[in-house]
C-alpha cells in the first residue's frame, strides 16, 4: 500500500489504537504456528484461535477435508480478526506448505516416545499439529513429523480436549522461546503488512473511504 494512503487510513484511528498495533505487533511471532487436523467442532476451533492471540501466534493452520465451517466468533472473542486462519483441503498440501517455509512438523500426542515442552528443540520454526481429542492426528501425519510432543499427564485419562493442549503446550513454548537467544521477532516487513491488514479491519467502509481518496488525489 501507498505510504501516504497508510498514513491517511492510519488518521480513522485513535492513537491508542495506532500503539496499540505497534505494541501487540512488537509480541508477535511465526517462529511457532499452530495446526489443527480434522477438528470439525466450532468451538475447539475458535478456542484455538483465541489461545493464539493471547500467545501471541500469528498464524493458525486449519486442515478440513470434509467442509470449511466458520470460526465461531463469539468463543473467539474477536481473535479472528487478528490472528490470520489459512486454510487447507488436504494435510498433504498443508504440511508441504509448511516445509517450504522451513517449517518443521511437531506431531502432538500423549502415545509413544515423544518430548515434552520443556525440552522440544526451538532453535528452528516449528509447526504444532493438533487433532481430534480420542481419535488423534492422522497416520499421515504422524509419519511425517520430525518430533512429536506430548503433555504429561497422570491420571486415568490419556488425552485432552485440544483447545486445552493447545494453551498448554503454547504456554511452555512461547515461555521458553522469549527466555532463549533465539529471533522470534516478524520483520519489518511482516509488521507492516499487518498494521495495514488491521487498520483496514478497523476502519468502517474502508473501501469506499480507500475509493474517495484516490477520486481525490487524482
Amino acid at each position: 500500500m501507498d505510504a501516504q494512503l497508510f498514513a491517511y487510513l492510519e488518521d480513522f484511528l485513535t492513537e491508542r489504537r495506532r500503539e496499540l498495533f505497534k505494541e501487540v505487533l512488537a509480541q508477535r511471532t511465526k517462529h511457532i504456528t499452530v495446526v489443527t487436523e480434522g477438528v470439525y467442532q466450532l468451538h475447539n476451533t475458535s478456542a484455538v484461535v483465541r489461545s493464539c492471540d493471547i500467545f501471541g501466534i500469528q498464524e493458525l493452520h486449519v486442515i478440513e477435508e470434509i467442509e470449511g465451517r466458520r470460526i465461531d466468533k463469539e468463543i473467539a472473542m474477536g481473535a479472528q480478526k487478528w490472528v490470520d486462519v489459512i486454510r487447507y483441503d488436504s494435510v498433504e498440501s498443508c504440511i508441504a506448505s509448511l516445509r517450504a517455509q522451513g517449517y518443521k512438523i511437531i506431531a502432538t500426542t500423549p502415545h509413544g516416545e515423544a518430548v515434552g515442552p520443556k525440552t522440544l528443540d526451538l532453535t528452528e520454526k516449528i509447526a504444532l499439529f493438533f487433532g481430534k481429542e480420542g481419535d488423534g492426528l492422522s497416520d499421515y501425519v504422524m509419519q511425517e513429523a520430525d518430533a512429536h510432543l506430548t503433555i504429561p499427564m497422570y491420571g486415568f485419562t490419556e488425552s485432552l480436549n485440544i483447545s486445552v493442549a493447545a494453551a498448554i503446550s503454547l504456554y511452555e513454548l512461547v515461555g521458553r522461546l522469549r527466555s532463549e537467544n533465539i529471533p522470534w521477532q516478524l520483520n519489518e516487513a511482516e509488521i507492516l503488512e499487518k498494521r495495514v491488514d488491521w487498520t483496514l479491519k478497523s476502519i468502517k467502509n474502508a473501501d469506499q473511504i480507500i475509493q474517495r481518496y484516490m477520486e481525490d488525489t487524482e
